[in-house]
């Protein structure tokens, strides 16, 4: 199970056609520079975490997913383009994009992931740790 100050949140997308509420723990948040993340947001993505069975969708008639690589899917708004949604193929977890939660969310970032892919027209120096790929793989830049 994650941990996380969170027990209860919501969100939804830009129009209103995906809500979600969350009962249960949320992750800290990451920003992931993958090159993925990037050119789905088009900047780096700030994430928190969820348990699968912790997200109920409230709306989610306007929800698509795209298989992003063999290993992930997101879940986007199909009338806004809002992206909401990450989740691994084979996993426990599902990640959802920070800014789409309602505020106050009581979350704080605590690292940066994927730093090698990080794109040349920013600099990361805000004293948080780095990470080459994901932080669970203790890979620290």
């Amino acid at each position: 199970m994650l941990t996380g100050r969170m027990e209860k949140a919501s969100g939804s997308c830009l129009c209103g056609g995906v809500g979600y509420v969350v009962n249960g723990p949320l992750r800290p948040v990451d920003y992931c520079h993958c090159s993925q993340c990037r050119k789905t947001s088009g900047h780096f993505v700030a994430a928190t975490a969820c348990d699968r069975e912790d997200l109920d969708l409230t709306s989610d008639a306007n929800l698509s997913w795209y298989r992003s690589s063999a290993d992930a899917e997101r879940g986007f708004c199909n009338i806004c383009g809002s992206s909401l949604f990450w989740r691994p193929v084979h996993g426990g977890h599902i990640s959802i994009m920070a800014g789409t939660l309602d505020t106050p969310t009581g979350l704080e970032a605590v690292a940066h992931i994927f730093v090698a892919d990080a794109a040349d027209y920013y600099t990361i120096d805000d004293g948080l740790p780095r990470y080459c790929g994901d932080r669970t793989l203790e890979n620290e830049a």
